[in-house]
């Protein structure tokens, strides 16, 4: 009896890798992107807001490119609200959007969100469109940023 049940273990669990690996040979990476909105929102207000303020003290705001990073992403809220964040909180946090990281305290904590927000202020003072700035975040472009020089 016990043979028996190893041998379904086995096949049970041979055939549930085989699935998994089958299932990835045929995904998209053009499928893999981040969510973000398309496009602005229609009410602003309706949105939570970017901490700012007095919420950016304590023992999150450390250093000081903490406090710099929300206080930027606050002036382009319409923007990063149509990013990606790459470093997949949309996955493991349910956020919607690059703008859903500063809405909590998770830009304090996680360097691609930091990055990625002062790489949209900068753009966006550039003159880039989001969708401009949402294909340097694919290329990665923010990486080249120093937290520390910021």
């Amino acid at each position: 009896m016990k043979k028996l049940l190893s041998r379904r273990s086995l096949l049970a669990t041979s055939a549930v890798i085989f699935t998994v690996a089958s299932y990835a040979q045929w995904t998209n990476p053009a499928d893999d992107v981040p969510a973000y909105h398309p496009s602005a929102p229609l009410k602003v207000s309706a949105l939570p807001p970017v901490l700012s303020g007095d919420k950016l003290t304590g023992e999150n705001f450390r250093y000081p490119w903490q406090v710099h990073v929300y206080q930027q992403t606050a002036k382009v809220g319409n923007v990063i609200y149509q990013l990606p964040c790459n470093c997949r909180c949309d996955r493991a946090l349910g956020h919607t959007s690059l703008r859903s990281c500063f809405e909590t305290l998770h830009g304090t904590e996680c360097s691609t969100c930091a990055k990625e927000g002062f790489y949209a202020y900068q753009q966006t003072k550039l003159g880039k469109t989001p969708a401009e700035i949402r294909a340097g975040i694919a290329k990665h472009a923010y990486e080249s940023i120093d937290l520390e020089k910021q």
